[in-house]
């Protein structure tokens, strides 16, 4: 959704071009959905952008709330902590759509059916949102983003005239499922955000929460009426997309998951032919899954990332390992005892898999036979 790298081509200019105030009649002002692009993570959801053309007065500029400012105090860290602050840009609409058609990603437009005192207001609007001190919001992954920012202005500037109907929407979907339709050729990201992410990834979405992504809000748009009109007039197909193919790589996380599960058994089974541990294995894989789950602690309690809450791959990703790795320099007896009930978590876990609350991704069920796997191992062989 983000797109970091117009963004700091473009933003200088497009805070400071020079705009007329009022709108002559032959203004459009237009929604543009951008597709998605599977060579980054952050784009595979698409876009969603407000472009307001005035040929009369040679303006043609998009507004774009997909902005980031690396230069903002402590960037990283407030990202870490979920409060994410983005901001809108104008982009000069050339060089905009110039990009996505030379990134291969598809350009819809939605012209607005709207009378000139109604795109005026709008304009304005717009004009006072790209300002310095009113351009900056709290991003949100699902509930305020480039996306339903397009929605909630069309909201405040023209309040309760403005209709969303939301009958075509048919499915049940959980966000977590509107999600992985976009993730199909990137496993690795798919899988990270499914990890990192808790049970509120797994509640139904209501139709106006399907507007997160920008392809729902080219459709509600479609759906959707102003004072009991179609809130479009024309909709236009500025650039198709080509179609790609999507290479398919051995580093597959089933298959390095699946891999890691056959190393563990034959480790282990050498383990226990010569009645001695692998400790030098067990420190890496409990140590990397105990770093996972401090991650995913921190994530939960001490973040403002409410997805990230009542996380169940908690289950197997337990903080506590790192303490036990450290423990195996001094070998105390309690070890045996935690990697009993380490296996016997597992062990529920990969039972309740399909009925617990939150959806955990399939890919990680080799991942848990090992680590099951080597604590039995670590069970039966510690004295």
């Amino acid at each position: 959704m983000r797109n970091s790298i117009l963004a700091l081509l473009t933003f200088l200019a497009g805070v400071a071009y020079s705009q007329p105030r009022q709108l002559s009649d032959s203004a459009e002002i237009s929604v543009l959905t951008l597709g998605p692009y599977q060579g980054e993570l952050y784009s595979a959801f698409g876009h969603s952008a407000m472009r307001v053309t005035d040929p009369k007065q040679n303006f043609d500029f998009v507004f774009n709330w997909g902005v980031f400012d690396f230069d903002q105090p402590n960037f990283y860290l407030n990202f870490a902590r979920g409060k994410n602050f983005y901001m809108v840009a104008a982009h000069p609409a050339d060089i905009f759509i110039d990009y996505y058609i030379r990134h291969n990603r598809f350009i819809h437009e939605q012209k607005l059916n709207l009378h000139s005192s109604q795109k005026q207001k709008l304009f304005e609007y717009l004009l006072w949102n790209v300002q310095p001190e009113n351009r900056s919001y709290r991003y949100d992954y699902f509930y305020d983003n480039c996306a339903t920012r397009i929605r909630d202005v069309m909201v405040k500037v023209f309040g309760d005239s403005v209709k969303f109907d939301d009958s075509y929407i048919t499915t049940d979907y959980t966000i977590r499922d509107l999600t992985e339709i976009y993730l199909k050729h990137q496993p690795w990201g798919d899988l990270g955000i499914d990890i990192c992410l808790g049970l509120p990834m797994d509640k139904k979405a209501s139709p106006y929460e399907y507007m997160f992504l920008p392809d729902y809000i080219e459709s509600s748009f479609d759906h959707a009426s102003i004072n009991d009109s179609p809130i479009v007039k024309e909709k236009i197909s500025v650039f198709e997309s080509r179609d790609e193919d999507h290479p398919r790589s051995l580093f597959h996380p089933l298959n390095v998951f699946i891999l890691l599960a056959i190393i563990s058994i034959l480790i282990s089974i050498w383990d226990f032919k010569r009645k001695n541990l692998s400790t030098w294995f067990d420190a890496t894989l409990f140590g990397i899954t105990g770093v996972i789950g401090l991650l995913l602690l921190l994530l939960w309690i001490a973040t403002d990332h409410q997805a990230a809450a009542n996380n169940f791959n908690l289950l197997w990703a337990l903080p506590t390992h790192m303490v036990a790795v450290i423990a195996f320099y001094k070998n105390p007896k309690w070890l045996k005892g935690y990697f009993l009930a380490t296996a016997a978590i597992a062990a529920l876990t990969l039972a309740l898999w399909a009925i617990l609350p939150q959806n955990l991704n399939y890919l990680l069920i080799p991942f848990v036979i090992t680590l099951m796997i080597r604590a039995i191992t670590q069970y039966r062989l510690r004295n």
